[in-house]
């Protein structure tokens, strides 16, 4: 985890918020966790064992969810209270209503399931009524009940809409969808991030599971091995979040095992942009 986060953290919610600007860039582990499906275990105890495990992996990492993820946000917050590990985690959700109070309402239900005073990071889902709870949000992050706010698309057709809404409006997070399967973001939208110093946070990194279709029975190039990657999923981690512009990826999971691996690709010797063609240009190959 960032030390100055660290150090804030320890002074209270107030200290962050006061010392926190917009645009600051923020420093987290390049792999996260995303909790579509996988969280939405309801009450199952055999279903949330591993899911315990799996957070047990954590320290410092984005931990992304949404009220539109079934029972996501209620197992992720009992399983992190539990473990005592709200201040060891970058806790993330989103609100996806119309309206001022729906909004409002929705997000306090999200600080409710998740258990936490204060939300790391609150996002503006889908753009849907980003206006309205942008100011919401700005309010909350002025009072301290936010740290960071954010913007979040799933699809490269949106991707006009989001740069408008950047270049009007100041945000720290942008989350968007970005592969080796769905490459468009690097074309403009990447870049533009960059510039306006937002961080960016990558849902879709294995594209649903097509990437995995797509190499299944295939063998990794040798030289893979001089990048520190031992599987698919590092190969297709590693591409990602080398890329300059991005802060991490959010791959979802209810394995400890594949936990392991997914963290494994935010770690050791990272592709520079040769490196990095050299990758798309097998995968586009096989």
């Amino acid at each position: 985890m960032d030390w100055r986060r660290r150090a804030l953290l320890a002074a209270g919610a107030g200290a962050y918020a006061s010392s926190i600007f917009p645009q600051d860039k923020v420093t987290l582990p390049k792999i996260g966790l995303g909790t579509w499906q996988t969280f939405d275990a309801g009450n199952d105890s055999d279903a949330r064992a591993p899911l315990r495990e799996v957070l047990k992996l954590l320290d410092g990492n984005v931990v992304d969810s949404s009220p539109m993820y079934g029972s996501a946000e209620s197992v992720a917050g009992d399983l992190i209270a539990e473990l005592g590990m709200r201040e060891r985690l970058f806790i993330a959700t989103k609100v996806w209503t119309q309206g001022r109070e729906d909004g409002i309402a929705q997000m306090e239900s999200s600080f409710k399931r998740l258990r936490v005073k204060v939300m790391d990071l609150m996002q503006v889902h889908n753009l849907v009524d980003v206006a309205t709870h942008t100011r919401t949000l700005r309010d909350w992050k002025q009072q301290g009940r936010v740290r960071h706010i954010g913007i979040t698309h799933y699809t490269a057709s949106a991707y006009g809409e989001v740069e408008r809404t950047l270049k009007s409006t100041t945000y720290d997070f942008l989350q968007i969808n970005y592969s080796l399967a769905e490459r468009e973001a690097e074309n403009r939208l990447l870049p533009f991030a960059a510039e306006k110093k937002v961080n960016v946070i990558i849902n879709r990194p294995f594209a649903g599971s097509a990437l995995f279709s797509r190499t299944k029975g295939k063998a990794l190039p040798p030289w893979a091995a001089e990048l520190g990657i031992a599987s698919w999923a590092q190969y297709f981690l590693k591409w990602i979040v080398s890329h300059p512009a991005v802060t991490c990826a959010i791959p979802g999971t209810a394995r400890p095992d594949h936990m392991r691996d997914n963290l494994a690709g935010g770690k050791g010797p990272m592709p520079d942009a040769a490196a990095r063609k050299r990758m798309a240009d097998y995968l586009d190959s096989l």
